[in-house]
């Protein structure tokens, strides 16, 4: 279910979407490199972030210290970010052809800001079509874990890397639960365009999981 505005010479547009700590970053780019060694043009990008001026506003929705960020400010943030990215790197990569490699999109802002905030989905939806401009993925891999293993390895994550992009990983488990529940309603909703993978296996099981459901969408 790509964009109405894409023409089939156009590249393929594929996101990773998941609870934190599910792996998802990880196994996007052992896709990404899979496919390079395949010969396919492939470009990485991710949400928020992407272009340096989504780098910047990424540093305020993660930082820990942003307490005060009130849901709509958060929401609103999100899509500026994705706007940007959309726009400078997204759109151009898949009318040159190219597969985009998406480390979370508008699923994510469904998930966190629709069932975890409790904002009107109505609202998001309504915000990406004004950012994204009816951009929708291809095909969506939701990387699906417990919560118990999602908290565990944020934790791990975060120790290792610093605290410096930790302020959704501090919710509450009950926050964590809305938006697992979320993502999986999402992709009951649209069962043609999520692919969901058991994230608890071996990073190699996953992989490979992820290769073979794809194998026919690239």
């Amino acid at each position: 279910m790509g964009s109405a505005h894409r023409n089939e010479a156009s590249g393929r547009f594929i996101t990773f979407e998941g609870i934190d700590g599910c792996g998802k970053t990880t196994q996007l780019r052992l896709l990404a490199q899979r496919l390079r060694e395949q010969g396919r043009a492939v470009v990485e990008t991710v949400e928020p972030g992407g272009t340096e001026i989504g780098r910047q506003i990424r540093k305020i929705l993660l930082d820990p210290a942003n307490t005060a960020i009130q849901p709509r400010t958060e929401l609103l943030l999100y899509f500026a970010s994705r706007a940007q990215n959309v726009n400078e790197v997204i759109r151009p990569a898949l009318d040159a052809g190219q597969i985009v490699l998406c480390d979370r999109f508008t699923d994510s802002t469904l998930a966190y800001q629709g069932y975890g905030r409790g904002l009107d989905p109505e609202v998001v939806l309504v915000l990406d079509r004004i950012a994204c401009r009816g951009l929708k993925p291809d095909t969506t891999v939701l990387i699906d874990i417990d919560l118990e293993t999602s908290l565990a390895r944020a934790r791990r994550r975060n120790e290792r890397f610093g605290q410096e992009e930790s302020r959704i990983d501090d919710e509450h488990a009950d926050f964590h639960a809305r938006v697992r529940d979320g993502y999986r309603a999402l992709a009951r909703q649209e069962p043609g365009r999520f692919v969901v993978i058991d994230g608890r296996a071996s990073i190699g099981d996953v992989a490979l999981r992820v290769a073979e459901a794809l194998h026919a969408r690239v």
